[in-house]
């Protein structure tokens, strides 16, 4: 087979780790990595959310994906990213412990997630892909957010670029 041709049966991946997990998302829905930056709080904001950023004039919502995700909440390091994905119409930026590799996996090595383990709130969680030296759990970045919280991120995103353009304006 050429290696140019894209195979159907695999998925590329962002693999990044968070509390010594091993996690990743579709390399589709990645915009960028950027390097730790400047994150201002909202008021008001849910308890994972960490603030928003301007990423190149677009305020971007920042969330910690630990304190998303329910695990213990770490210190910083400078391995430390902020992984801007598209979440429906909108780029949230995502705080990971850091960022491991890019890869392809074939989809016969995902396994759907077990309800026993996830609950029906975990509904993030696309399945687990076996990989020959670890587990990594694959995550839905269009389900991260709840549509509840998905309205209050972006109304507390758009609440700052309008007061911005009425300011400015």
């Amino acid at each position: 087979m050429n290696s140019k041709t894209k195979t159907p049966a695999e998925l590329q991946l962002v693999l990044f780790d968070l509390a010594s997990e091993h996690y990743a998302v579709s390399s589709q829905s990645v915009r960028e990595i950027i390097r730790m930056q400047n994150i201002t709080r909202v008021p008001g904001a849910s308890a994972f959310v960490e603030g928003v950023t301007n990423l190149r004039g677009r305020i971007v919502p920042v969330l910690d994906l630990r304190k998303r995700l329910a695990l213990p909440v770490g210190g910083e390091s400078k391995e430390m990213r902020i992984v801007v994905v598209e979440a429906g119409n909108d780029y949230v930026g995502l705080i990971v412990d850091g960022v491991s590799e890019v890869l392809r996996i074939p989809y016969s090595l995902i396994e759907p997630p077990s309800s026993i383990v996830y609950g029906p709130d975990a509904d993030y969680i696309l399945g687990i892909a076996k990989l020959e030296t670890k587990l990594v759990i694959l995550l839905d970045t269009g389900k991260l957010l709840s549509t509840d919280e998905k309205q209050a991120v972006s109304a507390s995103t758009h609440g700052i670029e309008s007061g911005v353009s009425s300011v400015v304006g």
